[in-house]
């Protein structure tokens, strides 16, 4: 086995985490609307999850865990495509905002300050700021 093929299993088991990430808070209001599951196809496309692996996950998304990657600017964008997710059906539910803290730690942002980053990624987000522009404010927000 090469080393790109260890790398590339090692992403691939970050991604299944991330979409696992992503479906929970789909899941976390009880029910998957159609904005969230267009929202779902489309990160599964991007993330390279198969059939297979997709309907995998929708059953039991607690079977994949976070693996956070370890660049910082990739977790920030991780934390973006969670909260995209949360506004995916045009509310917000309290408990995916919990669930979206949980995940932010689990993502290794300070315990302590994982309130203020997941606050200021809501308000990016509702405000339609792009992964640029959130990447550096999220950044500022963090290093407060």
């Amino acid at each position: 086995m090469s080393i790109s093929d260890i790398y590339s299993s090692g992403k691939h088991k970050q991604e299944l985490g991330h979409f696992a990430s992503i479906v929970k808070i789909a899941q976390s209001d009880g029910i998957i609307a159609t904005e969230e599951l267009n929202l779902l196809q489309r990160a599964a496309r991007k993330l390279h999850i198969n059939e297979e692996e997709y309907e995998s996950i929708l059953k039991n998304p607690n079977k994949y865990p976070v693996n956070p990657p370890v660049n910082y600017d990739e977790r920030i964008e991780r934390l973006y495509r969670l909260t995209q997710m949360i506004f995916a059906d045009n509310s917000v539910d309290p408990a995916q905002v919990v669930l979206l803290r949980k995940i932010a730690v689990a993502l290794q942002f300070p315990l302590d300050n994982v309130e203020k980053v997941c606050d200021e990624s809501l308000h990016l987000v509702m405000n339609n700021n792009d992964l640029d522009d959130y990447i550096i404010a999220i950044k500022k927000v963090n290093l407060e």
